[in-house]
């Protein structure tokens, strides 16, 4: 194929190289530069990090992995020649040691801004005791790229994978401060979007218990979301008391054994999308088949 033998002499004269530089150097459709990696015994690729649950309304059964199949490609893999496997070792441990690095930068970017959110707040103990806020999305599994890409709302290009911010409230918080909490996030969500030097985007969500009860039935799309999150969240600032009690919620009601039988469809579905995207015939796969190869944005929980 004449795609192979370009990709062979790139990598040749410049050694193994992710999806991106791949698609940079060649300037060829991305799905057919995929496609040709990936069917060649002469090239190899080394694929760095986990693959997780993503949940997408557009499919049958909702249940669909993360990163996707393209972003897999352009950045957490690394194409080498099969003959010279310990270069594309060591290019895959290049990348994994910036994707820590970008990963531990986001995480202490995600703090600091919760932190002054909370000290501007009127009754910043409130926020201690009563409230868990959690972190989310690529960065708890040790995944955040910087990658720029066009924040939705504004389209601004933004540094990458997106920081998703969980606030809950207990039942005790006194609910005429929900508001006043949601305004001063929402500031400083502005204020990092438009600072020049840090143009990284922040998805947030305040609720309090009530909602997430609410949520745990998993009777809608947008509550199957929002259990998902909460499911994968970390504790970033706040209460463990409370942060432990929603985590004991998703294994009571049964959220958790049901996102793992979603986690485990989503496995099968990624295998029968990429065997379907390899085994036709490029020329005849319609738009519903290269969905299969596209990304799809997890926003429902946090419009």
């Amino acid at each position: 194929m004449e795609i192979e033998r370009d990709i062979i002499r790139l990598i040749e004269a410049q050694g193994p190289l992710t999806g991106a530089e791949v698609l940079e150097a060649m300037d060829r459709d991305i799905l057919l530069l995929w496609r040709s990696c990936k069917l060649s015994r002469k090239l190899s690729i080394r694929t760095i990090g986990p693959r997780y649950l993503r949940l997408d309304c557009r499919i049958d059964g909702f249940a669909r992995l993360s990163p996707s199949i393209l972003r897999e490609f352009l950045t957490y893999s690394v194409i080498g020649l099969a003959v010279d496997p310990d270069a594309t070792l060591r290019k895959a441990e290049k990348i994994r040691s910036h994707i820590e690095e970008v990963t531990r930068s986001k995480s202490e970017l995600a703090y600091a801004i919760i932190t002054a959110a909370v000290e501007r707040f009127e009754n910043s103990a409130l926020v201690h005791q009563q409230a868990a806020i959690l972190i989310a999305g690529d960065i708890v599994y040790n995944m955040a790229h910087d990658v720029p890409r066009p924040e939705r709302s504004t389209g601004r290009l933004v540094n990458g994978s997106d920081m998703d911010i969980v606030v809950v409230v207990d039942d005790l918080f006194p609910k005429r401060l929900i508001p006043a909490l949601d305004e001063i996030i929402y500031q400083e969500k502005q204020r990092i979007l438009m600072t020049p030097h840090l143009r990284e985007e922040i998805d947030y969500v305040v609720k309090d218990m009530s909602r997430v009860r609410k949520q745990m039935r998993f009777d809608a799309f947008r509550h199957m979301v929002a259990c998902k999150i909460l499911q994968e969240g970390t504790l970033l600032y706040g209460s463990e008391t409370l942060f432990g009690a929603i985590k004991g919620m998703l294994r009571e009601e049964g959220v958790t054994e049901r996102l793992l039988t979603l986690e485990d469809q989503a496995r099968m579905f990624r295998r029968n999308a990429e065997r379907e995207l390899l085994q036709r015939d490029p020329e005849e796969l319609g738009e519903a088949c290269r969905e299969l190869f596209y990304p799809t944005e997890e926003s429902e929980e946090f419009e």
